[in-house]
């Protein structure tokens, strides 16, 4: 089997799990009100299928990459996903909870489709990559931010469980403003699937990167940010090298080449996009949106939601300490001669240690359980998303090749 047909072999493996996660929505839904685990155990069967599909994505994509596939954007996203769904896996066949599966699932899939934005071809490494330390390093992450999603997810159903819809108070307000943010997200993740994979809908401007160097930024949202001055520039016909300048609208806001002004271009497009989609849900349901989504935690045992949410940062937060920071600072001695560097990335993991060091500080040491708890692991998620995504793709940095 060539490299092609199992590149080929591996794709189609993705996309089969993708479908399997959707169809495995509709059972984990309806054991919510049944009184047999059928439906649970068929969701559990279709989900377990789809992450051994998963599986051999990962280790087709290996053999014939000939090396881990989590050197760039798309195949860390995929693995992201891959260990979302196994660390709900892991905790169900614990806890036995299929609730989880209607958040997490969900999630998983998101992260898989925004994956495929990015380009999917298998390049050779650049040599900073070329180690061991790359697969021991990536694939330890993506492990425990698989888990301390897990925790987030049963935060989250914590909170929509325990805050009362009917009453105006400050839990009901927040946990409303982190529906707003999810719907942002949301907005983000359609905005670029429909504007780069369907309307492919391009701007190009010319600039200067952060090492000097002639750069040409392909924007697929009309340019409201644009880096310090850029040039719109169009192909000239029959070329591949060669642009002409042209006039375009500009709003006159530049940014230094050291944060990804096409990137963040995304990121405010999808803010106003996003408000206006939270604003028509609003306006139709005439309800805040985890007002709609409660009733889906009526049944759930606050017990049960707030030992999860503790036991997936026990196991899930010494994984990240070691490929976050150990693995990670020895990789970076090996490929850069020095262990820390105050690289964004780097300095965003330390962040990330941090926050859930204070998480179980807090837990343990002051006896922040319950409510407290769930806020603490949904704010978590938003770290490890906003590392994932906003780190490696608007601030330049070593790890912007991710």
């Amino acid at each position: 089997m060539n490299n092609e047909t199992l590149l080929n072999f591996s794709s189609t493996s993705l996309y089969a799990a993708f479908i399997l996660y959707l169809i495995a929505i509709l059972p984990f839904s309806a054991s919510i009100k049944a009184k047999s685990k059928r439906y649970e155990n068929m969701g559990i069967l279709l989900t377990t299928i789809g992450f051994v599909l998963q599986l051999v994505y990962f280790i087709t994509r290996w053999i014939a990459a000939g090396h881990a596939p989590v050197s760039n954007m798309y195949e860390f996203l995929t693995m992201f996903g891959i260990m979302m769904v196994g660390g709900f896996l892991v905790i169900n066949y614990i806890y036995h909870t299929p609730i989880l599966a209607l958040f997490s699932l969900p999630i998983a899939m998101l992260v898989i489709v925004y994956a495929s934005m990015f380009s999917r071809e298998v390049s050779p490494l650049i040599p900073a990559l070329q180690s061991n330390w790359l697969a021991i390093h990536v694939i330890t992450v993506t492990i425990s931010y698989g888990i301390l999603s897990v925790s987030s997810v049963a935060g989250l159903i914590y909170l929509l469980r325990y805050v009362d819809a009917k009453e105006k108070s400050k839990d009901a307000f927040w946990l409303e403003v982190v529906m707003y943010f999810i719907v942002l997200v949301l907005a983000f993740i359609l905005t670029t699937i429909v504007m780069k994979g369907i309307v492919d809908y391009k701007e190009e401007y010319f600039y200067q990167d952060k090492n000097g160097m002639n750069a040409v930024a392909e924007y697929h949202l009309p340019g409201l940010v644009t880096f310090k001055d850029s040039t719109p520039v169009v192909k000239v016909d029959g070329t591949k090298e060669n642009y002409k300048e042209v006039k375009r609208f500009d709003t006159g806001i530049e940014l230094p080449p050291v944060i990804n002004a096409q990137k963040l271009n995304t990121v405010v497009w999808s803010i106003i996009i996003g408000s206006i989609l939270y604003g028509i849900i609003r306006l139709i349901t005439r309800r805040t949106i985890f007002s709609i989504i409660k009733p889906l935690t009526n049944k759930v045992s606050l017990r049960l939601m707030d030992e999860i949410c503790y036991r997936s940062v026990i196991i899930g937060f010494p994984l990240f300490a070691l490929g976050g920071l150990l693995f990670a600072s020895i990789w970076a001695q090996i490929a850069w001669s020095r262990f820390w560097g105050w690289d964004p990335k780097e300095v965003w993991a330390l962040i990330t240690f941090l926050f859930y060091a204070i998480f179980l500080h807090l837990r343990l040491g002051k006896g922040w359980e319950g409510k407290k708890s769930a806020w603490l692991a949904v704010i978590g998620l938003g770290i490890i998303l906003f590392n994932v995504i906003a780190v490696n793709l608007i601030i330049a940095g070593l790890h912007s090749y991710a």
